[in-house]
């Protein structure tokens, strides 16, 4: 399946384009091989694309005060990657977003998707979904955040995401869940002996 029609498979578990809006779609998108290590996203340049990975692993994270890194996104296939408050607000970026692994993303640049969004009503409703979910994840996330214990937290990312730890280094998992790496090996540890 190329990389449009993957794509379009996740655009239709929510909305129906027709073959003439899928061909618009089609023509605004551009495919790019991006290096691991590459950033797609950084502060203080505006992000232009929405990003959805085909293939690969991203990382999204900002940088505090002291230099430390705190993971705020981990995105994988089938996912959208980006700076989206820069993306909406069309404002400097605040975060990083650096790929993992090699990948293979779509983009589709502000200046042409939103308005195609306008003319196309299945797109904007896709569109509003698939954020209306990112945001209820965030949500849950933060509340997560907040009343689960680290272990819960870590045993919640593995039953939603099974193999993202395989593809994640564990210092980021660790940032992402608000804890050490070093706390998390003991975590894994722990579950470990237990099985």
């Amino acid at each position: 399946m190329n990389s449009f029609n993957i794509l379009l498979a996740n655009i239709h578990r929510y909305v129906t384009l027709t073959e003439e809006e899928q061909e618009q779609l089609y023509n605004i998108i551009i495919e790019t091989k991006i290096k691991r290590r590459q950033f797609i996203d950084q502060p203080g340049y505006t992000c232009q694309y929405r990003n959805y990975v085909v293939e690969g692993a991203f990382r999204s994270f900002f940088l505090d005060k002291d230099g430390k890194d705190h993971t705020v996104q981990l995105a994988v296939e089938d996912w959208f990657v980006s700076d989206f408050y820069s993306y909406i607000t069309q404002t400097p970026a605040t975060l990083f977003v650096e790929a993992l692994e090699d990948a293979t993303i779509l983009q589709m640049r502000y200046e042409h998707i939103e308005p195609l969004c306008s003319k196309i009503h299945g797109l904007s409703e896709y569109f509003r979904i698939t954020t209306e979910r990112a945001f209820a994840f965030s949500r849950h996330r933060a509340l997560s955040g907040i009343s689960k214990t680290a272990e819960e937290r870590y045993l919640e990312l593995l039953d939603r995401y099974p193999n993202i730890v395989n593809r994640v280094p564990q210092r980021m998992i660790a940032s992402y869940l608000g804890m050490s790496a070093e706390f998390l090996s003991k975590i894994r540890k722990r579950l470990a002996s237990q099985s």
